[in-house]
């Protein structure tokens, strides 16, 4: 399966919806979004992963150094799931206390740092 990358902003913020797969074949298509984002000057990044069917360590290193790109600066990057079988990864992984993750893209860009 493929990767789908569409954004969109909604105030400051800069929502990554993204969908399929997020593998070692596909993670560089999301790495160069981010970066290209950031570059940009949007350092406000929401990741919807509720249309992402698979995640591995690759696309997990993709969403860290994301971060590292926003907090560079003074950003943030939240996530967006609510799948159990993604939301286990960032559990395992411990994940969970470096990223915001939220239930939905409203709650996401509500909250606050």
């Amino acid at each position: 399966m493929d990767l789908s990358l569409s954004t969109h902003t909604i105030g400051d913020r800069t929502v990554v919806e993204v969908g399929g797969e997020i593998d070692v074949y596909t993670a560089p298509k999301l790495r160069e979004q981010l970066v290209e984002l950031v570059n940009d000057g949007n350092y406000h990044l929401i990741v919807d992963m509720e249309g992402v069917d698979f995640l591995d360590s690759t696309g997990l290193g993709v969403l860290v150094g994301g971060l590292k790109r926003v907090r560079a600066h003074e950003g943030s990057l939240r996530l967006v799931c609510n799948q159990e079988r993604i939301l286990k990864i960032f559990r395992i992984t411990g994940l969970t206390k470096v990223f915001p993750i939220h239930n939905s893209v409203e709650e996401a860009v509500s909250a606050t740092d």
